[in-house]
């Protein structure tokens, strides 16, 4: 994916009514007045955020006689989630760093508690 692309799908995606209408249209094509039924903006809004997702590859629009079709493509999507995905196995390792500090400290504290624990060892 291009750089540009990935730029614009991460940022057609920040914004949570973008994010509402790709959701919606997983159950299929839908009109703009379809799309803008469950929200309090206008249609003429809700029309600016389907030009954001259309400049990210995010859905395609259709005209049926009057009527402009909104269409889910999710390759960009995917696409997008291989990228994150490579920072998947940066994650894990810092988890798996992360709990072999947290398991030392344990040990360590473990140690530290019966070191100077009077009633342990010698008997005077």
């Amino acid at each position: 994916m291009a750089v540009d692309q990935l730029d614009a799908v991460f940022g057609a995606l920040a914004d949570p009514t973008r994010r509402a209408l790709l959701t919606r249209l997983t159950r299929g094509e839908a009109s703009v007045a379809e799309l803008a039924a469950p929200f309090t903006v206008s249609q003429p809004a809700i029309s600016r955020h389907l030009k954001v997702l259309e400049r990210a590859g995010l859905i395609t629009r259709t005209r049926l006689a009057t009527a402009r079709l909104s269409h889910l493509r999710a390759e960009p999507l995917r696409e997008a989630a291989v990228w994150l995905a490579g920072y998947r196995k940066y994650w894990e390792e810092s988890f798996e760093r992360l709990d072999e500090l947290l398991a030392a400290l344990q040990d360590g504290g473990t140690d530290r508690s019966h070191a100077g624990d009077p009633t342990e060892g010698s008997s005077s």
